[in-house]
């Protein structure tokens, strides 16, 4: 069955979110939701993710999934106010317990805070099925940009998170921690196998000067024309070409803020004794 999929940009991150259904009135997953986030001021709005609240009760939906494809380093996730407002379990893959461990230590969180995935409401493991109404999904674990992605394949339509770019932009960063090329060409080349005609659903684009933002492709034109992983290109070219480009690269603008709430399912840190939520900013550590 091919589910119907409603796409959502958050230009500030340059983020999709999506909600994909099966039928209007029936049942739907909602993916990567992204709280506006003020870098400058530090406050937050859950105004983006009201649209995708509002579109879900247009269409009286219920949701089932909330589904995360990685502890993204780019935007905060909106996850917890999607599943106040909407209902839906909250999932991720289970190696976001070694992220959680990584930045743990990075950020030298508080004692309370376990890296067991707890946060989540459910940890997809490599191969796992789940059901999205008629729709069912299947779970692909894709690891390169972080040790924890997840592509999530619902019907014939796939979600990749930062695995894959549209096929002009590329592939994913991979020097973050837990992040390494040859995994990630790896990943990429298991989405590859997929039948030429699968959809794939971009989480992020970043187009070149003269394209207006995108966020659908294929397999088949991946395969052809992505300018990193298409067809005839090497591991060894890759992972030359991944790591030279990634030592220019300059970090995320919001991984210091996105990474510590990501990591705890999108909840902000514990408050301290005057009530008020902080997050830290660890000096010369990436």
């Amino acid at each position: 069955m091919q589910p119907i999929v409603e796409a959502f940009l958050d230009d500030d991150s340059e983020t999709f979110s999506y909600v994909v259904y099966d039928e209007p009135g029936g049942h739907a997953a909602v993916v990567d939701p992204v709280l506006d986030y003020d870098n400058k001021s530090g406050r937050t709005s859950t105004a983006g993710a009201q649209r995708l609240v509002d579109f879900v009760r247009s269409q009286q939906l219920t949701v089932d999934w909330i589904l995360e494809t990685h502890a993204h380093a780019d935007h905060l996730s909106a996850a917890p106010f999607v599943r106040d407002q909407v209902g839906g379990k909250l999932a991720i893959g289970e190696h976001i317990r070694d992220v959680q461990k990584l930045f743990r230590d990075i950020f030298n969180l508080e004692r309370d805070f376990l890296p067991d995935g707890s946060d989540f409401d459910h940890l997809f493991r490599e191969g796992d099925t789940f059901r999205v109404g008629k729709l069912e999904g299947r779970v692909l674990h894709t690891p390169g940009h972080t040790p924890a992605d997840m592509s999530y394949l619902i019907g014939d339509a796939l979600f990749v998170g930062d695995t894959l770019f549209m096929p002009d932009v590329g592939t994913a960063r991979c020097d973050f921690p837990g992040g390494d090329a040859r995994t990630l060409y790896r990943s990429a080349r298991k989405l590859l196998e997929l039948p030429a005609q699968t959809r794939m659903f971009m989480c992020h684009d970043y187009p070149p000067e003269g394209r207006g933002h995108s966020f659908l492709t294929t397999v088949g034109e991946q395969k052809r024309d992505n300018k990193h992983v298409r067809d005839g290109l090497s591991e060894a070219e890759f992972v030359r070409m991944r790591e030279e480009r990634d030592a220019t690269l300059e970090m995320p603008r919001l991984i210091l803020p996105s990474i510590q709430v990501n990591i705890r399912a999108g909840r902000m840190p514990p408050p301290e004794n005057n009530g008020v939520v902080y997050l830290k900013i660890p000096i010369n550590q990436l």
